[in-house]
């Protein structure tokens, strides 16, 4: 199940969160890589695999962060993706409203908010942008979220965004275009929470979600409360 946070509201904590993180941006923002991917769909998996692929970038979260969107409109064909929701093929629509992205379809593969279509001709490598993105910083301490976040270009009111992604996933699948096959998955976002506000936030994390990763990740982003470019990012796995 996934929350629309308003600034205040209190969620229970796990007691994991008793520990403390802090996660400071560049001023730069580093290259996120969005995938619209399908347990459903037979073209996939090997995009899937790529992404797994950066569990050993040298920058990961830092000038790399990757995420995983399983959308749910292939369910139909026979299988249905248990890491798919209506909110992540909702992000992929948005994309497209945007003009930012052509249609949907999967695998689709966005890199800093811009349809990455390279892909498909055997590129790999992906770069952050040049341009500056302004500074977000993250404090994570007692199950509290802080995050502050500046720049005069983007002083119009702001989303924050916060994913929790889980590593080493897999599933048998047994019917639809993948039957028989074993998925294999990394940085499948398992829970997705927003929280608007105008460069500072304080929230209450919520316990992070078990699906049977063997790593979970939390990355934390913003965006135009309207548009779904993501103007800033930050990230790490937690304890």
């Amino acid at each position: 199940m996934h929350r629309f946070w308003l600034i205040g509201l209190i969620l229970t904590l796990s007691p994991a969160w008793a520990a403390s993180l802090e996660w400071h941006s560049a001023e730069r923002a580093p290259a996120v890589v969005e995938l619209f991917t399908s347990e459903g769909c037979s073209s996939c998996p090997p995009a899937d695999r790529w992404l797994s692929e950066f569990k050993n970038h040298p920058d990961l979260f830092t000038n790399i962060i990757p995420m995983a969107f399983h959308v749910g409109y292939w369910d139909w064909i026979g299988w249905e993706d248990r890491f798919a929701e209506p909110e992540y093929g909702s992000r992929q629509t948005a994309y497209v409203e945007s003009g930012r992205l052509s249609q949907r379809y999967t695998p689709g593969i966005m890199v800093n908010s811009e349809e990455f279509r390279a892909w498909f001709n055997g590129r790999r490598q992906v770069t952050a942008p040049l341009v500056a993105s302004g500074r977000l910083s993250v404090t994570i301490e007692d199950g509290q979220l802080s995050a502050r976040f500046g720049f005069e270009s983007e002083s119009r009111p702001l989303t924050l965004h916060m994913a929790y992604l889980g590593n080493g996933l897999s599933s048998q699948v047994k019917r639809g275009e993948n039957a028989g096959k074993t998925l294999r998955h990394d940085f499948v976002v398992l829970d997705w929470y927003r929280a608007h506000g105008e460069g500072d936030w304080s929230v209450e994390l919520p316990e992070a979600p078990e699906a049977g990763q063997s790593r979970t990740a939390l990355v934390v982003w913003v965006s135009p409360r309207d548009e779904p470019r993501i103007i800033q990012a930050v990230g790490g796995y937690l304890p």
